[in-house]
């Protein structure tokens, strides 16, 4: 039976959250224990005079005892991740649709105009991350002199220029979010074509910029927790799974929109090629991710895999073996088929799916260096994923409802719209999956 979400979507949405506290709280419980040990097979962590040394000569891997507030800090930075990663996959949508002149999304646009506006809010929350930027960077407290592998990296890796290019790296991403959602409002009031070339124009060297700015935030606010690692494609893995889980978010919020706000532009196609997306960015992500782990094997460098050596202890291991089979394999699956895209009672599971299995990514990134033993969550990790969630969450429908819910003057408009009912169909007869009745 279809089930019609402008209606139930309250209700659900409170069963939705059950659900999911439910699932942490079973997680929480199966790993908690697990990772006061080393597992069995594994060669014992030794500490050494310049950190910890695992038992095979691997480099060192710094960490020191676990306080409250390294634990608030390093959970804070996960869920900040997290979080950023939809914005951040919102905002590259945004420079793809410009840059590409595209028709079919410009009923979507807005939606993700709107997630990527957040950006200012990430600004201000990155605050907490500068301020415990010691606690939680080990190369902070460290002298260059003393360690090869950090005075190589000196030019970056010092404090000075981690806060300015950061806030830098913020800024200009704020700056470009608010520069196309402000083009395009201006356009719902005068309809004047200028905002699109405007646009075009931001977005062809805008996405140059995303490019570069996105792998110095991963490299500095991940990578960088371990400074002795050394991986050429590490921006682009953050890149691949920021768009993955931005697609799904998109994908949740259009399918609430289309039956209130959206229904007369939201069409079956649009709906599909947004389902066709994430499909795509499933299959990208899993290339990037196999490609990085294999060159890093292939290799075998001490400097690279030791970050893979360190997260195959204890119940790390099984976080690495559910982003092949749960994070890749599941969606990879199910994605296959064109009316499982159309379908809200498997898409529902699956984006839920992409964000618990999107946090755990982020998770594998950075716990792995505060926990290096196994799979550690606490009652922090939940109070500041439930926090910045909720503030963004507000501060997106709130400022939704301010402006057009889709780009109104916008020139592809008529032509996305049109297009669809030249084939007959219409946003009405199409609002819900087909999956056998109403």
């Amino acid at each position: 039976m279809i089930l019609n979400l402008s209606s139930i979507f309250p209700r659900r949405s409170v069963r939705q959250l059950c659900a999911v506290a439910l699932f942490w709280m079973l997680f929480i419980g199966v790993t908690g224990d697990v990772s006061a040990a080393n597992s069995p097979g594994q060669p014992p962590m030794e500490k050494s005079a310049t950190g910890v040394h695992d038992g095979g000569g691997h480099l060192p891997v710094y960490h020191t005892e676990v306080t409250t507030v390294k634990q608030f800090g390093y959970s804070y930075l996960t869920a900040y991740m997290f979080f950023l990663s939809i914005c951040l996959g919102s905002l590259i949508l945004v420079i793809l649709h410009h840059l590409f002149d595209a028709g079919w999304s410009v009923p979507v646009r807005r939606v993700t105009e709107q997630i990527a506006a957040l950006l200012p809010w990430m600004l201000l929350l990155f605050i907490p991350i500068a301020l415990l930027a010691p606690q939680i960077y080990p190369w902070m407290n460290i002298d260059p002199a003393a360690d090869h592998a950090l005075h190589v990296k000196k030019v970056l890796f010092n404090k000075p220029t981690f806060y300015v290019v950061s806030f830098a790296i913020l800024g200009i991403w704020s700056w470009m979010a608010l520069s196309f959602r402000r083009y395009s409002l201006m356009q719902d009031k005068d309809g004047s074509p200028v905002w699109t070339y405007k646009s075009r124009r931001l977005a062809a060297a805008g996405v140059f910029i995303f490019a570069f700015s996105v792998t110095l935030a991963a490299i500095y606010w991940m990578k960088s927790l371990q400074h002795q690692f050394f991986s050429t494609m590490y921006g682009v893995y953050y890149f691949a799974g920021s768009t993955w889980v931005a697609l799904g978010t998109i994908y949740f919020l259009i399918n609430k929109f289309r039956f209130g706000v959206l229904k007369e532009v939201i069409f079956r196609r649009q709906m599909h090629d947004i389902g066709v997306l994430l499909f795509a960015f499933t299959v990208f992500y899993a290339y990037i991710h196999f490609s990085q782990y294999f060159l890093i094997w292939n290799a075998a460098i001490p400097e690279e895999t030791f970050w893979y050596v360190l997260r195959e202890r204890g119940s790390w291991a099984a976080v690495g073996y559910s982003l092949i089979f749960i994070h890749f394999a599941v969606p990879f699956v199910l994605l296959l088929r064109i009316d499982a895209k159309l379908t809200w009672w498997v898409m529902l599971p699956l984006i839920v799916l992409v964000w618990v299995m999107h946090y755990l990514d982020m998770a594998f990134n950075v716990m792995p260096v505060l926990y290096p033993n196994g799979v550690h969550f606490t009652l922090w990790d939940i109070l500041v994923v439930g926090g910045i969630g909720a503030l963004l969450t507000k501060m997106f429908f709130v400022n939704y409802a301010k402006n057009p819910p889709y780009p109104i003057k916008d020139p592809r408009l008529i032509e996305a719209v049109t297009h669809q009912e030249s084939l007959g169909v219409s946003p009405i007869s199409v609002a819900q999956p087909s999956s056998g009745g109403h």
